[in-house]
C-alpha cells in the first residue's frame, strides 16, 4: 500500500501534429459529438494510470484482463496492469506488472496479452480525463479514468476493495489469539479461504491444525461472508461469515500490512489474527497462472445494472 493524496480532476492536454497524427473520437456519455483528429498515443500517454471504472460498464461482454484490472498503464508499447491489491502503489513503481504489449493507431487500440491473446479496441475520449474503450467484437464498452501516479490514491483503492484482498492468498492461517475474551465457537476455526469468482461471496473454514498448507487442508465447512464499511472509518471494515450451524460470526477487519489482517470479535471480546499464506499473483509470471486455489480465477464484479451498448459498431 502507498498513500498518495487522490486528485479529483485534472486537464489532460492533447497537442496536434502536423506531420504525424492518430485518430480518436471524442465524445460524451450522451450525445455523440462529431470527431476530432487526435494522437491516440498522446492521449494514452498522458496519464501514467488508467483506472478502470468496472461500474461503469456498458454491454453485457468481458475484456479478461480488464475485468481483473485496477489500473493499466500504457508505456512504449508495453500495458502494464495492477492486477492486485498486495503491494499496490510499490509493485513496478506503482505500474504494477507488464501484462502484454499494445499497438495504437488512428482510433484503434489493438493488446497482445500475455495470457489471454489478443483483443481490439476503438478508443472514444470522452473529457479530459475520461477515455471508453469500446470492444465490437463483444459489443462492450470500458470506462477508463487517467491518474498521475504522484497524485492517485492507492489507499483508497485498497481500502475499497478488501473483498479481493482477502482474495488474493490461497488461505488465512490464524497466528495469534488474544488471551483476554470469552470462550467462543469461532475460537476452534484455524484457517480461513475466500474464493475468488462467481459471487465473491462464499468462504471456507477449517479446524485442522496450525503450519499445514493451504493446499493440503480440509475444509470443515463452505459458506457465505460479506464485508462492509464502517461509516466515518475507510480503514476500519465489518466482516460476516454466515455459519449454519451456529449463528452468524461478526468482525471488526483491520489490515495490519499486506499479509496480516486482525479480526476483533465483539461478542466475546476476543481479538484474533490471521497471516496470509500462498500468495496468488493474478497474471501471472511467464504464460502460466496459478490455478492451485479451489476457485474461479479472480475478477471484479458488475455490480450496477448491465444495460445494451448504444455504440455502433464500424469494423462490420
Amino acid at each position: 500500500m502507498k498513500t498518495i493524496k487522490l486528485l479529483t480532476g485534472f486537464a489532460l492536454i492533447a497537442t496536434l501534429f502536423t506531420s504525424c497524427y492518430t485518430e480518436v473520437v471524442v465524445d460524451d456519455y450522451n450525445g455523440y459529438n462529431d470527431p476530432i483528429l487526435i494522437n491516440i498515443n498522446q492521449v494514452l500517454n498522458s496519464n501514467e494510470l488508467w483506472y478502470v471504472a468496472v461500474e461503469e460498464t456498458i454491454g453485457y461482454g468481458e475484456s479478461p484482463f480488464l475485468q481483473i484490472a485496477f489500473t493499466v498503464s500504457f508505456r512504449n508499447g508495453t500495458l502494464y496492469a495492477n492486477n492486485n491489491l498486495v503491494g499496490i502503489g510499490s509493485q513496478g513503481n506503482g505500474y504494477g506488472i507488464p501484462i502484454g504489449y499494445y499497438n495504437a493507431y488512428d482510433n484503434i487500440l489493438d493488446v497482445d496479452h500475455d495470457i489471454d491473446g489478443n483483443d481490439s479496441f476503438d478508443v472514444y475520449q470522452i473529457d479530459n480525463n475520461t477515455i471508453e474503450l469500446y470492444n465490437p467484437f463483444t459489443d462492450t464498452s470500458y470506462f477508463l479514468h487517467g491518474y498521475q501516479r504522484s497524485n492517485f490514491d492507492y489507499d483508497f483503492v485498497f481500502y475499497d476493495n478488501i473483498q479481493y484482498f482477502l482474495q488474493e492468498y490461497e488461505g488465512w492461517e490464524k497466528t495469534y489469539t488474544s488471551n483476554f475474551g470469552a470462550l467462543n465457537e469461532f475460537d476452534n476455526e484455524n484457517y480461513l479461504q475466500f474464493l475468488s469468482g462467481g459471487n465473491d461471496n462464499t468462504f471456507r473454514s477449517s479446524q485442522d491444525a496450525n503450519g499445514i498448507n493451504p493446499n493440503n487442508l480440509y475444509w470443515d465447512y463452505t459458506g457465505l461472508y460479506g464485508v462492509g464499511n464502517v461509516s466515518g472509518n475507510m480503514y476500519l471494515k465489518t466482516l460476516v461469515l454466515d455459519y449454519d450451524y451456529f449463528d452468524n460470526e461478526q468482525f471488526e477487519l483491520s489490515i495490519l500490512n499486506d499479509q496480516r489482517i486482525e479480526l476483533y470479535h465483539p461478542s466475546s471480546g476476543t481479538v484474533y489474527e490471521f497471516t496470509g499464506r500462498g500468495y496468488i499473483e493474478y497474471l501471472r509470471v511467464g504464460t502460466e497462472t496459478n490455478k492451485s486455489k479451489a476457485s474461479g480465477l479472480k475478477k471484479r464484479v458488475q455490480h450496477t445494472e448491465k444495460k445494451d451498448n448504444a455504440r455502433d459498431n464500424s469494423r462490420t
